[in-house]
């Protein structure tokens, strides 16, 4: 007498294979935090290096500034009571203070585009960005601290107070606004150069040896016959 055989899908004794993976669901045991951020760390730190630059560098436009109001000449004038006039006709103080600032722009321009290269050798298109908008910035903070601490430009109240035939300075101006990109320009060009002198190289890349016609490649074994 034999027993009855029972169907293998019903046995008792087997698991519940369960629902199966739902689709767009990640397998089992994937991590979803090993995705690639949307940032490198190397990316992110020359974003921080480009930041301090940016600061720094606009900072040193008061600096600029000061330099200017000392540095350049003052232009005379002269009150009879009813209008100002130049005291020397013939003055080039006007022109000598546009070349004073743009002097200065390259002197710091200069400077500061050889410490970036110092310290940040390796920098990429973050630290040239960041030392270009800063040299733009410190050139216009620099122009117009020098004119906010020079002479009043309120030229008539200025004559009314110091009295008639009275020499006085005349506000510090800069009459060609284009020397305000002596800095940035400056700051360019000097690093510019110094990474094409003396900038980290790229490898060069590896090319086959040449070989003539008919010549079969290194290990080969040779030519089929």
């Amino acid at each position: 007498m034999t027993a009855p055989l029972t169907p293998h899908g019903n046995s008792s004794s087997d698991p519940d294979p369960g629902p199966g993976p739902t689709p767009g669901t990640p397998p089992a045991g994937h991590d979803l935090g090993d995705r690639p951020a949307g940032l490198s760390e190397e990316t992110r730190t020359e974003l921080r290096q480009a930041a301090v630059i940016l600061a720094v560098v606009t900072v040193s436009g008061v600096l600029l500034g000061l330099l200017w109001l000392w540095l350049a000449p003052r232009v005379p004038l002269v009150s009879d009571g009813k209008a100002v006039y130049l005291k020397n006709t013939e003055g080039e103080q006007a022109i000598g203070a546009d070349g004073w600032f743009a002097l200065l722009g390259l002197a710091f321009g200069a400077v500061f585009a050889a410490l970036v290269f110092l310290f940040h050798r390796k920098g990429g298109i973050a630290i040239v960005v960041g030392l270009a908008a800063g040299s733009l910035l410190a050139s216009v903070i620099g122009w117009r601290v020098g004119v906010w601490l020079g002479p009043t430009p309120d030229v008539a109240a200025h004559a009314r107070a110091v009295g008639k035939g009275v020499v006085f300075e005349a506000p510090l101006k800069l009459a060609a606004k284009g020397m305000l990109l002596a800095f940035p320009l400056a700051a360019m060009a000097v690093h510019l150069g110094l990474t094409a002198l003396f900038g980290p190289r790229d490898p060069e890349p590896s090319h086959p040896e040449f070989r003539q016609w008919g010549e079969p490649a290194p290990g080969s074994g040779g030519a089929e016959r």
